[in-house]
Parts: C-alpha cells; structure tokens; sequence
C-alpha cells in the first residue's frame, strides 16, 4: 500500500466534486474455477484500490459527503479460517493503514443503505463489471441487478475518472516498475524463442517471470506468428525459422499498476526484406505519434497522422496507391490498421475502461467516429499532462478481410489489391511503449526495450 496520507488525499479530493449524498465502493470477492475454496488469482477493483488500497476480497467501503464520514466494512477472520490462513490483520487495522477510523461488520452495509435510502438521499456507485457486485447492489439498493449499470452516478463516474486519470509521482514509479518487468519479459522473449519451439513454451516462460518479479500478468499473453489476429490467445502454433512473432504483453506491479508492452521480432534473429520494409513503417508511424504527443493535442489526431505514415509507406511499396490523405480520410488505410492509436494506462491495463469510453475518452468537442478502425480508438480526445497512454500502431494483413474488401470492390482507387496477393501470409507487426504526457511534451516511460532493427535482431539473435 501507499502510505495513509495518500488514500485520504485521495477521497478528500473526491469529496470536492460530489454535492451530496452516499458513494458506495464495492471490493471484489473471490470468483470459484469450480467449487467455493478453488478460486481464480483474486484481483481487487481498481477503485476501491485506488481510494482504500486494501488488496484483499470481501470489503465494502461509504463516504458519506453530507456527515464526513468514511467507513470500512469487513469480517474478522474466524479462529477456524486462521487454522487454514496463518495470522491476519483485523479490520480495523486493516482500515487504519489507509486512514479510515470507521468499521463495520459487513452485514451493517444494508442496515446503512437502507436507512439511508428511506431519507432519500442519493447513493452513487461506478458501473460494475462481475455480476457477483450487480447482485449485491440488486440486495443493497432495490435495483434490478440487469439493469444496475444504468443507475451508475455520472457525477461520480466523471470526478473518479478524472482524478485517476492524471498519475502522481508514486503512481508513476509503479507504472515505471510494471515496464521493468515487461522490459524482462520482451527481452527474455526474443533471446529464448527458437524455430521447433511451441507458442506456449514461450508465453509460460514470460509469465513466469511476470509472477516472479510483480503480481502476475496485467493482461493474458498475446503471444503469436500470427499477429494479424489482433488479441490471439491461442499459442499452439509451432515456431519456424522465417516467422516473426507479436508479443503483446505486460505486468503489474506489487500495487497492481499495470504495463503494457509490444515488440515483434523474428524467430531466426533476422528480419526478411519485406518484414523489415512493412517493420519500418510501423516504427516510424510510432516515432512520428510519440513526437506529437503534447497537452491539448487530441489523440484522434495523433492517430489520424500515425495512419497517414503507414499509408505513405505502403504507397511506397506498392500495397495502397492514389491521394493518401483521402485514402485515410476516407478510411482505406484500415484494412492495414484496424484499430486505435491506444488507450489509458493505470490500475487497469485499459485504464477506465468499465466506466465506458465515452465518459472518458471523448467528450462534447470530439465524438466516437463510425468509420471502420477509427471507431476502434478508446481516447481520442485532447491530451493532459500526467496522463499515461499507450501508443501501439500496426501494420496486419488479415486475409478474410482482404477477400472481402476485393470481393466488394472497395476502395479499389487506394488499395493493389493485386500485389496484396503475396502480402496474405505475412501476419502482423506491432510495436507498443507507454508514454506519459508531460507539461511540455512526452516521455516514454521505462529502460528502452529494443525496437529498432539492428537492435531487436541483436536480442533475438543471442539465443538462451
């Protein structure tokens, strides 16, 4: 945990932007594989962690804005449960270790919300992801538990959004420990892949060394020859000599701040001429995106001119042809780049995202495209300082989407969809740092991982 003076700095702020009323913060309790004491690795809500930072299931937290009140409520292990446990922390220290004097036994969170209710004040909750929490609240407040979310305080959503989303120097150093152990996990990735090798080998190895050094993987191993699926969970694939391979990955810290890294890199230790041709392009759309990142620049702006990189260099090459700002006005460019720019990075790999992108990553000046790729891009509004975003674009060249877009003819005045034909088992590259935006411009955060050419084929080459 933080230190105490942290969490309260924390809520005080909180306390600001809500008028009135009761915030209910849910903890997470564990989630059974197939029965009540097999439990999947518990992860806490963000949230909760945020403002009470207590890393354990079954807790509940209020602050009451109107009496300035903030309570805990949990169970004190029984003497049965230490037996299996070892020694435990009660809940009142528990709560004292981030600032809160209040406690309560869990089953007085109904007797409070309901009282509270029939008074008529107003109870604010963010929008819940398990539908273990949309039940409770069905118990808690009345509501149908289908249709909680659509009871979810836009007042509360907009301050937590808005305070999380700006990183402190401690939040900062978390993240910065996250991308250490990505740096190990990428690196240790390319000197250990070899043709003969399975996808899975490789994916264990690097999760490993995610549990080894932080909390576990912020997000499942992407790990593939075949990056043209965008998120491939699937590692059954053989390694071959000639492949290049997508490693999509990253880790949280002790404090559950979260990295998220990409490299490709080629199995043999030696890009072929058109791997390294299609690699180039994307590295510079990356470069080019990193160097315009400043505050008050929209992302969607930053990608729309990330696209119009991959879309000249693949002019360059023959692939696309024709007018390349319309080509990327117009969208042709996505049968290459299918996907945002990034998104938020923090306490969630995907920072915020179970508040909905809209409450946080457009606003009233921009709203969500429609366009095909463009529509994909999570934060597309005006960039601030100490936020933290990933940049990641990608080249793909996906074959059914091919064959649908020859087949219907389109944007044939901007894509060769002839020399596309020796293009259809290329797979994908992608290439993915975490950049902070600073009062001036931006940093890219973390030890450089090897991403230039003669840099990633030096690693990969040095076998283990």
């Amino acid at each position: 945990m933080f230190s105490a003076k942290i969490y309260k700095q924390r809520r005080t702020e909180l306390k600001k932007k809500i008028e009135k009323g009761l915030i209910l913060f849910l903890g997470n309790d564990e989630s059974p594989m197939n029965y009540a004491d097999n439990a999947y690795k518990f992860r806490q809500d963000s949230t909760f962690l945020y403002y009470f930072g207590i890393d354990e299931p079954n807790f509940a937290a209020i602050i009451d804005i109107d009496e300035n009140k903030e309570m805990i409520f949990g169970n004190d292990f029984t003497i049965d449960e230490i037996v299996w446990m070892g020694p435990q922390k009660t809940v009142k220290q528990k709560a004292a270790k981030c600032g809160v004097n209040l406690t309560f036994k869990m089953n007085e969170l109904e007797n409070i919300l309901k009282a509270a209710l029939a008074k008529g004040r107003k109870i604010h909750f963010i929008p819940q992801y398990r539908h273990s929490n949309m039940i409770k609240l069905q118990i808690l407040l009345g509501i149908d538990a289908s249709r909680v979310n659509d009871y979810a305080s836009q007042e509360l959503i907009k301050a937590v959004a808005e305070q999380r989303a700006v990183k402190s120097k401690e939040e900062l150093e978390e993240i910065e420990k996250a991308i250490s152990i990505a740096y190990e996990m990428q690196v240790a990735a390319m000197k250990f892949a070899k043709a003969g090798m399975m996808e899975k080998e490789v994916a264990g190895f690097i999760e490993g060394i995610a549990i080894s050094m932080g909390s576990g993987l912020s997000f499942p191993v992407i790990f593939s020859k075949h990056g043209e699926t965008l998120h491939n969970h699937f590692y059954g694939n053989k390694l071959n000599n000639g492949d290049i391979v997508v490693n999509d990955s990253g880790a949280e810290s002790l404090l559950h701040y979260a990295s998220d890294i990409t490299r490709t890199f080629p199995v043999s230790g030696k890009f072929t001429q058109m791997q390294k041709e299609i690699y180039e392009i994307v590295l510079l759309a990356q470069l080019t995106a990193i160097k315009s990142i400043k505050p008050g620049v929209s992302y969607k702006d930053i990608h729309l001119k990330a696209s119009t990189v991959i879309a000249d260099g693949l002019k360059a090459l023959g692939l696309m042809k024709g007018d390349v700002k319309q080509a990327v006005k117009e969208g042709a460019h996505a049968l290459f780049f299918p996907h945002g720019l990034g998104h938020l990075l923090g306490l969630d790999v995907h920072d915020l995202e179970n508040f909905g992108e809209s409450n946080f990553g457009y606003d009233n000046k921009i709203k969500r495209s429609s366009q095909f790729g463009l529509k994909s891009l999570r934060y597309a509004k005006a960039l601030v300082p100490g936020i933290v975003i990933t940049v990641e674009p990608g080249i793909y060249f996906i074959p059914q989407l091919i064959e649908k877009w020859e087949a219907e003819k389109k944007f044939t005045q901007f894509i060769n969809y002839q020399k596309l034909q020796a293009y259809k088992n290329f797979g994908g590259i992608r290439i993915e740092d975490d950049v902070l935006v600073t009062e001036t411009g931006s940093k890219v955060l973390g030890k450089p991982i090897p991403k230039f050419v003669d840099e990633v084929e030096e690693v990969s080459s040095s076998k283990i």
